[in-house]
């Protein structure tokens, strides 16, 4: 019992690490990121609202891709009953073209990393001046 004093240093340490996380981030939330809003092609919309799409837009690329890859079938329907190629790169991508601007700035927010380039060729930016 000569060493208490050290032993109670010690745990108050181990503490104060072990709790750094919860107690450092009271208090102070990140902004939003605002994001580029995607332009339309000619005379097409978004494949499903945006109230859909924001939080279920994950799902359904990876639902494309089982149907598509694995089932060949490479139609989606919406609730419309609009048809689109189940395709992030000729579908997606056609409106929402940059990337950098738009993907990367909500995925780094919420800290998400999404495998859809390590099968898909990354889109290249178009440079702005």
């Amino acid at each position: 019992m000569y060493d208490s004093g050290k032993v109670i240093t010690g745990l108050v340490i181990f503490i104060g690490f072990m709790t750094y996380p919860i107690w450092h981030g009271i208090g102070g939330a990140t902004p939003v990121p605002e994001l580029k809003k995607p332009l339309p092609a000619k005379g097409k919309e978004c494949v499903e609202k945006l109230t859909y799409m924001r939080p279920n837009h994950m799902q359904m690329l990876d639902e494309w891709r089982l149907e598509a890859v694995r089932d060949g079938k490479r139609i989606y329907v919406n609730e419309a009953g609009k048809n689109y190629n189940k395709s992030l790169q000729n579908t997606c991508m056609d409106c929402h073209e940059s990337k950098k601007d738009f993907c990367d700035k909500c995925h780094t927010y919420t800290g998400v990393r999404p495998f859809c380039w390590t099968c898909h060729i990354e889109p290249k930016e178009k440079e702005t001046k």
